[in-house]
């Protein structure tokens, strides 16, 4: 069904017809600015935080603390999440919204730290220094060794975040997984438990810069370090 018209839909709020505004007038992956909001809905208190409200039902709106090529006035609609204009669907969504304790006490739990990369709150990525990470609490499908299938609160940042859908976990499988290391990286992975945490090697920030490249750097790369002197060991 097609969505209806961000300023001919009536008795709507705010933020319903800022997430229309936003597919409407400005468009998955381009930039707009608070004075645009306050000109799409004059004398509206608050319109800016009534948009950014959709962020709790999977819309992604980038503002200059996620991206750092925005400037403090600019936001980025990168994607639409639940059609908020539909009641069934807000609904449907809002049973399964985080609640401020369950997201406070997965935070803490997992050293506010993206549980994907290892990046904290507010840190830069070893492979972006400008970028900052955003970490938030979502929900990961884990199946556990007696079959059964639940779903387990998690934090990741926004960068890992952005794309993952139906990602689950394999408990069992992990365990055997586990169980076949040999001895040397079974006893990293033990110091990486005991810590809680895996910083990022000088490799591990080479490769990362290495992958995000485009194909023709990347053939250059691979011919550089193929030239490379490998002392014997």
């Amino acid at each position: 069904m097609e969505p209806p018209r961000w300023n001919g839909i009536g008795g709507a709020g705010t933020m319903v017809r800022g997430a229309l505004w936003l597919l409407q007038e400005v468009g998955e992956g381009n930039i707009f600015t608070k004075q645009q909001v306050r000109e799409a809905f004059p004398g509206v208190s608050q319109a800016d935080r009534r948009i950014r409200d959709l962020r709790d039902f999977g819309w992604i709106i980038y503002s200059s603390s996620d991206d750092a090529s925005l400037s403090p006035d600019e936001q980025r609609f990168v994607r639409a999440g639940v059609a908020v204009w539909d009641p069934a669907a807000r609904r449907q969504a809002q049973t399964k919204a985080i609640t401020a304790k369950e997201r406070q006490a997965t935070l803490a739990a997992d050293g506010y730290q993206c549980v994907v990369c290892g990046v904290g709150g507010g840190e830069a990525y070893p492979d972006s220094p400008n970028e900052t990470a955003v970490i938030g609490v979502c929900r990961r499908q884990v199946l556990l060794a007696d079959g059964r299938a639940e779903e387990q609160l998690v934090t990741e940042c926004k960068r890992c975040r952005n794309g993952r859908t139906n990602w689950s976990v394999d408990i069992e499988r992990l365990l055997a997984e586990l169980q076949a290391l040999d001895d040397d990286d079974l006893r990293r992975m033990q110091r990486w438990v005991k810590r809680g945490r895996r910083a990022p090697t000088p490799l591990d920030r080479v490769w990362y810069q290495y992958r995000q490249l485009p194909v023709e750097s990347r053939k250059r790369i691979e011919g550089a370090v193929t030239g490379i002197n490998v002392g014997n060991c």
